[in-house]
């Protein structure tokens, strides 16, 4: 399922919700949270229930229109004669006169009309490529979101772990300055570095809040505790493993190059639409009334009256002050715009596409670089517990060596993490991230 259709699977998106609200969350189920809260994809939804309105108000201009009239009007005269010879009696008279009219017109010819509805059906295109690339940025924003938590988590660690380290050695140089083997520069250098430990875990801290705080304003919930990544977890190549077919798959689906291409669409059909105020236009028009009278202004004698017309009206526009030229001036340059527009998006998510299609590669190298530097800093690690426990190596080491292995770690996890993103950010660019895709990574979790 492609997220271009997405708000089909709200409702079954909120029995999931309820059905995993015991469980930690994940990947899956913050990416559906997202969906029933982010405010910016709520928009786009809505812009899109708004466009499809378009068509219908568009193919309303080639329909008939009918309507309504009714009077009444009370009317008080008063006859006074200029000369006695006047043939009506001279006097006041009060009577009321009602009407109705009903009345209809049919366009058959007006080309502004037929070339608005066809812009309409363009508008409805170019307004759910707009919504189908908003959640494709969603599920970027989601999984960015999310492992941004996980790796400033990760980097907490790391600085917990340095901080207890350096709270050994300063402990062993004041132990050290106490007994007279070493002096106080040994303690003063400790300190130092204590403290400095100190603000990078403050820092630490409110990178961490601040990063929750990002994921916070997607799904609208407190984060909680998130699944994390697998420790050995193998992340797969993009595949095609070919460059030039990302790029082909960029220009061919990207949804705001078919955004743009509708815009584009739109910009001419514009000028269709000025263009046809050169052009005359053709009504059927028939009406139905009746009027009615008490009286009038010479005698006091009743009357109906009913009328029904049936006609064509032709209008022919001669000259408008060179308002039409300039509309089509005016329309072309839009259009022309429009067509640079197209360019631009299709430069761009070439430019995109291989820009993460690298980003994925070079990612992928530097897992396996930091992989290779995990087991190393494991050997180390062990041979310092090893040496500590036969006496030639001290506590500090150990503490130095662990710490060693956690930034490691963070640092492997981290380029698992910008990977992973990146990867995202590539299907992006080809406009082909589905919820699939979500569920995979979601696989490579481990629950807490």
């Amino acid at each position: 399922m492609t997220l271009s259709r997405l708000p089909s699977v709200c409702a079954a998106t909120a029995l999931a919700l309820l059905a995993g609200a015991a469980s930690a969350n994940d990947l899956l189920t913050t990416f559906r949270e997202a969906l029933a809260n982010d405010a910016t994809y709520n928009s786009a939804r809505l812009t899109l229930t708004a466009g499809r309105e378009t068509p219908i108000q568009g193919f309303a201009g080639l329909l008939p229109t009918v309507n309504a009239t009714a009077n009444t009007v009370r009317n008080d005269v008063t006859v006074a004669p200029r000369s006695p010879s006047a043939a009506f009696v001279p006097g006041s008279r009060v009577f009321n006169t009602n009407g109705y009219a009903i009345t209809l017109t049919q366009p058959l010819f007006r080309w502004g009309n037929w070339w608005t509805y066809e812009q309409s059906k363009l508008q409805l295109l170019q307004a759910e490529a707009v919504f189908a690339q908003a959640g494709q940025d969603l599920a970027v924003r989601v999984v960015q979101a999310y492992f941004d938590i996980l790796a400033a988590q990760d980097t907490l660690r790391v600085v917990e772990a340095k901080k207890t380290a350096i709270s050994e050695q300063l402990a062993q140089a004041k132990r050290n300055f106490e007994v007279g083997t070493s002096t106080i520069v040994d303690t003063n250098e400790a300190q130092s570095r204590y403290d400095l430990v100190i603000a990078e875990e403050l820092a630490a801290q409110n990178d961490f809040e601040v990063k929750r705080t990002a994921l916070l304003q997607i799904t609208g919930k407190s984060p909680g505790n998130l699944s994390t990544l697998n420790r050995d977890v193998a992340i797969p190549p993009p595949q095609p493993a070919v460059i030039d077919r990302w790029v082909e798959a960029a220009i061919s689906g990207n949804y705001q190059i078919k955004a743009s291409e509708a815009a584009a669409e739109v910009a001419r059909r514009a000028i269709d639409i000025q263009r046809a105020g050169h052009f005359p236009t053709l009504d059927l028009t028939a009406s139905r009334s009746r009027n009615s009278s008490t009286g009038s202004a010479t005698n006091n004698i009743g009357s109906d009256t009913n009328f029904f017309t049936l006609g064509l009206q032709l209008a022919v526009p001669i000259y408008a002050g060179g308002a039409v030229d300039s509309r089509v001036r005016q329309a072309l340059a839009n259009e022309e715009k429009a067509r640079s527009d197209v360019e631009i998006q299709k430069r761009s998510a070439s430019q995109s596409a291989r820009q993460f299609f690298l980003s994925v590669t070079n990612g992928l190298a530097q897992v396996r670089a930091f992989e290779a530097a995990r087991t190393s800093s494991r050997t180390a690690l062990d041979s310092n517990r090893l040496g500590y426990e036969v006496g030639v190596r001290i506590n500090i080491d150990v503490l130095n060596a662990q710490q060693q292995l956690f930034t490691t770690e963070r640092d492997l996890a981290k380029a698992r993490y910008d990977t992973i993103v990146n990867s995202f950010r590539l299907k992006s660019a080809t406009g082909g991230i589905t919820e699939e895709d979500i569920a995979a990574v979601n696989a490579l979790l481990t629950r807490q």
